[in-house]
């Protein structure tokens, strides 16, 4: 069987198109025309010998095919980038600093440090994991680069990314410890808190009365007093260890919750390869890490 090629330029087409949700807004972030990027669309398709994307409404959405080449399309770019940057920045030297919300620690920052590592060996990289009103204080004085964080609505940053709230319970607890008529029990970070602050509002809306019921200036302690059944969280399930489990609210009578954008923000002035490579990064990581399984 003859091997094939697929054309790069085409699967980043395909993939900012995904990310940006639609095709005319791909071509408006790669300075490309719209029929240009249907036309290389249809290359890949030619090349894939399938149909990748099919029309639902008013948009198109993946077929079965669609999704596999997604997947590995992702992956085949973000080799090819770390090697051009490998390739052209090999002398680069110098440090950035990057900051990262506590739910990112084990999930994204290691695939971060390593292909950042890769890619420019000889340049030093200070990373700091903290919450949200910490990240952007040190944006803004310049204490750090960039900082993926939550997004309050307050700054300017870039979108990156959009995660479903969640309430959360030990995995060994069939419903939220508390009897009928009583408050609903809450675990949460020390205030101020993004998170705290969002199930709070949503418990007064539904008419719920709720207690604190377990504090922590940590992730991991939330976590430790959620698995021991002290109470209900309000988080995003990444980062979720086994021993805590995503409740269905309806059953619950708890209320429905939104998503929660994550941003990336930046430091004024610290726009440089370095910077915009390691984004680039944080980018691919972050997709990867809300990919299904």
């Amino acid at each position: 069987m003859r091997s094939i090629n697929l054309d790069m330029d085409a699967l980043r087409s395909f993939v900012t198109g995904m990310d940006a949700g639609s095709f005319a807004q791909a071509a408006d972030r790669l300075g490309r025309s719209t029929s240009a990027v249907s036309a290389q669309l249809k290359k890949l398709e030619d090349q894939a010998g399938t149909v990748l994307l099919r029309r639902a409404g008013r948009g198109l959405v993946l077929t079965e095919a669609g999704e596999a080449l997604l997947s590995y399309a992702r992956r085949l770019l973000s080799l090819n980038d770390e090697a051009v940057s490998a390739l052209r920045s090999a002398q680069l030297e110098g440090w950035v600093r990057l900051g990262l919300q506590e739910d990112f620690g084990e999930t994204i920052l290691p695939q971060v440090l390593g292909r950042f590592a890769r890619a420019h060996p000889k340049v030093r990289i200070e990373g700091r994991i903290a919450r949200n009103s910490e990240l952007k204080a040190k944006i803004a004085t310049g204490q750090l680069d960039l900082a993926l964080a939550w997004d309050d609505g307050l700054e300017k940053a870039e979108r990156i990314a959009a995660l479903r709230l969640c309430w959360l319970a030990g995995a060994g607890e069939a419903a939220p410890l508390r009897e009928a008529g009583e408050p609903v029990p809450l675990v949460a970070l020390e205030a101020p808190c993004l998170l705290r602050q969002i199930a709070c509002d949503h418990l007064d809306k539904q008419g719920l009365a709720w207690r604190i019921a377990f504090v922590s200036p940590s992730l991991g302690g939330l976590w430790a007093a959620t698995a021991a059944g002290l109470g209900i969280a309000l988080r995003t399930a990444v980062g979720r260890p086994a021993t805590v489990t995503v409740l269905d609210p309806a059953p619950h009578g708890l209320p429905a919750l939104p998503s929660l954008g994550l941003v990336l923000h930046r430091a004024e002035g610290s726009a440089n390869p370095l910077t915009d490579h390691l984004a680039a990064i944080i980018r691919q990581a972050v997709q990867e890490a809300l990919q299904p399984g």
